[in-house]
């Protein structure tokens, strides 16, 4: 009778040691070389913006690439979610100086841009590129 018990203990153990384990395992995470893509819509208006724009945004943190078309004014940004996210993003380009889709730029930051770069410029209001 004993080793009847026994079997059958054994046999318990080790049809439901698997399912106690998976109980435990972690939630997966986001993989770590996972990237992803927001593009965003800028007031940069020259070459010059462009420098600037993907120059700032190489210093983010988690960002991975970003690249402004300048005529489209639409800037496209590679990063790391685990890193950063769109909100971050998005304050990025205001702290630099331009419009970031329908958020408008940092005061301080866009008085600083060179007057050629200033959306207001009577240059870039009538289609002009320098």
């Amino acid at each position: 009778m004993k080793s009847l018990k026994s079997i059958l203990f054994t046999f318990l153990l080790v049809v439901l040691a698997p399912l106690a384990h998976a109980q435990t395992k972690a939630p997966a995470k986001v993989k770590a070389d996972a990237t992803a893509q927001i593009a965003l819509k800028t007031s940069a208006v020259c070459d010059m913006c462009k420098t600037r724009l993907e120059k700032a945004l190489a210093y983010e943190k988690g960002v991975q690439a970003a690249n402004l078309d300048v005529p489209t004014q639409m800037l496209t940004v590679t990063y790391r979610p685990d890193k950063t996210n769109p909100a971050a993003l998005r304050t990025a380009v205001q702290r630099t100086g331009y419009d970031a889709d329908a958020q408008p730029a940092d005061t301080r930051a866009y008085d600083k841009l060179p007057e050629c770069c200033k959306k207001t410029n009577a240059v870039h209001s009538d289609g002009a590129k320098h």
